[in-house]
């Protein structure tokens, strides 16, 4: 009696409806996508992956010489004996699964791994929970057919292995053999690919009834595992976390860049820095854990495309993107703060400052900057205040420098995140009481490094980078850029050896923010610019961190790492930057060559003792124009009338006494045109000025209070 199966389909392949063409191999490979999305390096290395289609898991299409032998052996022992000898149907397979179905519960399947293939590469064809009707049935076994007909056998075993689901959201050879035994299909032991061979009647079956299935499978093949090896080996398998990522030193980078399955896209980082930044980062977090230290960031930036060569957003623990996280920013505003100042000419490298106790009032009360040792220098030269970051000089020449310009500076040199006006920071903004991203402080230096040019930043290699724009002065930026290279200078608070000093020439600055919860290391050599940020995501204050001892070695493990072939070259002068041997009277600091922007330059700096200086009107200059702000409410609107050696002296406003000048006055401005005067005890007029008040447009100057960060 002839098997009923075989003679049913005979029958009815005439009465076939018409149905879409087979694809060739090549569309099929061509169609193919994995469920990761690859991000690659600047020279084409892989550097991470990232899931995009979560409906399953697939790795890159493998080709069948690059997948063990001893899968597709086991494979068809489980599934397909006669494989290479029928063409697509199984007709013998398939008569004695109908005559055993006649007396089983349990239906008995026949598919060939060509039916399978064909059901796999037509939606149509595959099974519902009340499986196939026969109409299907009739398309899978002539599509199975035209397969067999039009592909070569190895070409519809590859294809296979590449599609079918092995276990849970495990589809084809190369996520199956990554999920279940951390390797690649090259690699499969005889024993794993009997296990996964096992799988693929049922994906989702108990541990116990795949090991069974191996068991049974090794026997067939008289393989020499044991059925004990083989039940360990499957519970390890079975146990082992199938949607864990292996960790990747670029997750943020990659969720920017990477938006679609099977995209393979080229950044501008370097895989080899990557991997060496994150390592000294952690390496670094570790050494600071008794400090209470949990988190970091770390850039680098190549000076002249803007191209971003390293990107670690954390240590690895965290998804939060430390580099584009606010932070306080710390002593690392102060360089742009000089740089106006020496750019306008107020002052320059040699000018003396004082450090000494100041007090500022301000609508909410005095404000009194202090220095981060909480001590006093008393006479230092702009260097020396700039490199060893102390704060009263800098807070006097915010004051002389104007608020609302700096302001504007910060947002030049393309800090986007000081959104407020500039009175919401005050004074303190001089101690970098605004809150930056590591990424945007990082160009800012960047901006100093080219001599005073902006320019953006980018993850993607650009063709021709936009040409960049000016925002500092050349000049200035490059003395600003000489101090910060300036160990001597830096030796009064942070001594001649640390972390700053490198091999070669590179100019750095180090900040830490209000009880220690930020800490910064921003420098930058001929080539590149390297930012750091330490201290806690969720704004734990860490315990006695500088910028020396927190961020600054991370900061010198990867420069030295960059320069490690070519050492970084120190910038030459501009046109219009003099060179002068100076010397002070009294001998305050030790002669020294000094720069200058041409014009400011001077050979000998004499301190004026204040006895002998004249007293005078420092704020508002002689026809200043102050414009009232329409967005603030009158009653909280101060001028500071700011005078020289006021000791004994008084102000006089339009004829009317206000208080003694020793000190900065705040004073409810009001439109129209005003004659402020310096008075001694005689009412003799000493010294004077005229400004005038206008009541539209924006304030030309507001203080206010705010946080002070500890500076450094």
């Amino acid at each position: 009696m002839l098997p009923l199966l075989p003679l049913l389909l005979c029958a009815m392949l005439p009465a076939l409806a018409a149905r879409a063409a087979v694809p060739t191999p090549e569309q099929v490979r061509r169609e193919y996508r994995g469920s990761e999305a690859q991000l690659l390096d600047r020279h084409g290395e892989l550097i991470q992956s990232l899931r995009i289609d979560l409906q399953g898991r697939r790795a890159d299409w493998v080709a069948l010489g690059d997948i063990s032998p001893a899968l597709p052996a086991a494979v068809l022992q489980a599934e397909d004996q006669r494989f290479y000898q029928h063409e697509g149907v199984d007709w013998s397979a398939a008569g004695k699964a109908a005559w055993d179905n006649l007396f089983r519960s349990r239906p008995r399947g026949a598919s060939t791994i060509t039916m399978q293939l064909a059901a796999l590469l037509d939606p149509r064809l595959q099974a519902s929970r009340q499986g196939r009707s026969w109409s299907q049935k009739w398309d899978q076994v002539q599509a199975a057919r035209e397969l067999d007909a039009s592909w070569s056998k190895a070409q519809i075993l590859e294809a296979y292995l590449n599609l079918v689901s092995f276990r849970g959201e495990l589809q084809g050879v190369g996520a199956a053999a990554r999920g279940l035994f951390g390797k690649v299909p090259s690699g499969l032991t005889l024993t794993e690919a009997m296990i996964m061979a096992s799988l693929l009647r049922g994906p989702n079956a108990a541990p116990a009834l795949v090991w069974q299935r191996a068991c049974a499978l090794s026997r067939e093949l008289h393989a020499p595992a044991t059925c004990s090896e083989i039940e360990l080996r499957t519970l390890v398998a079975m146990g082992r976390p199938q949607i864990a990522q292996e960790l990747a030193p670029a997750t943020q980078v990659a969720q920017q860049l990477l938006n679609h399955a099977a995209q393979n896209v080229r950044s501008t980082l370097d895989a080899r820095l990557q991997l060496f930044a994150q390592t000294a980062l952690r390496q670094q977090l570790m050494a600071l854990r008794d400090r209470n230290v949990g988190d970091g960031a770390l850039v680098v930036l190549d000076n002249a495309s803007g191209e971003i060569l390293a990107y670690v957003a954390n240590a690895g623990a965290s998804e939060i993107d430390g580099v584009t996280a606010l932070r306080q920013a710390g002593s690392t505003l102060k360089p742009f703060l000089y740089e106006l100042a020496l750019e306008r000419r107020l002052l320059t490298a040699a000018s003396v400052m004082d450090d000494s106790a100041i007090d500022i009032a301000t609508p909410t009360g005095l404000y009194v900057p202090q220095n981060y040792d909480k001590e006093f220098k008393g006479q230092v030269s702009v260097r020396t205040s700039l490199a060893s970051s102390l704060n009263v000089p800098a807070v006097r020449t915010l004051v002389l420098t104007g608020l609302e310009r700096f302001h504007g500076r910060l947002q030049q040199v393309g800090l986007s995140s000081l959104t407020e006006a500039a009175d919401y920071y005050g004074y303190s903004l001089a101690l970098g009481s605004a809150e930056v991203s590591l990424l945007e402080l990082s160009n800012a230096y960047r901006v100093l490094a080219n001599g005073g040019l902006y320019g953006s930043v980018t993850l993607t290699p650009r063709a021709q980078p936009p040409a960049p724009r000016r925002v500092l002065d050349a000049g200035a930026s490059f003395i600003i850029g000489d101090i910060l290279s300036d160990r001597a200078a830096r030796s009064v608070t942070f001594g001649l050896k640390n972390e700053l000093a490198t091999g070669f020439w590179s100019a750095v600055k180090t900040g830490t923010s209000k009880d220690m919860r930020d800490n910064w290391c921003v420098g930058y050599s001929e080539r590149y610019t390297v930012g750091v940020w330490v201290g806690n995501f969720d704004g734990q204050p860490m315990w006695d961190v500088s910028g020396v001892t927190g961020a600054a070695p991370a900061w010198r493990d990867v420069m030295d790492y960059l320069h490690r072939q070519q050492p970084g070259r120190a910038p030459a002068p501009p046109a219009g930057v003099l060179a002068r041997q100076i010397s002070y009277q009294p001998a305050l600091e030790s002669p020294r060559n000094e720069w200058f922007m041409a014009g400011t330059e001077s050979r000998v700096i004499t301190l004026v003792a204040e006895a002998q200086r004249a007293p005078k009107i420092i704020y508002p200059a002689e026809s200043t124009i102050i414009a009232l702000d329409p967005d603030m409410p009158d009653a909280v609107q101060r001028v500071f009338f700011q005078a020289q050696a006021g000791q004994g002296l008084s102000w006089q406003l339009d004829g009317t006494e206000l208080g003694q000048a020793s000190r900065a006055y705040p004073w409810q401005p009001t439109p129209g045109q005003h004659l402020l005067a310096l008075v001694d005890g005689e009412a003799r007029v000493i010294a004077s000025t005229r400004f005038q008040v206008r009541g539209n447009g924006a304030a030309e100057q507001h203080t206010g209070a705010a946080e002070l960060p500890a500076g450094e």
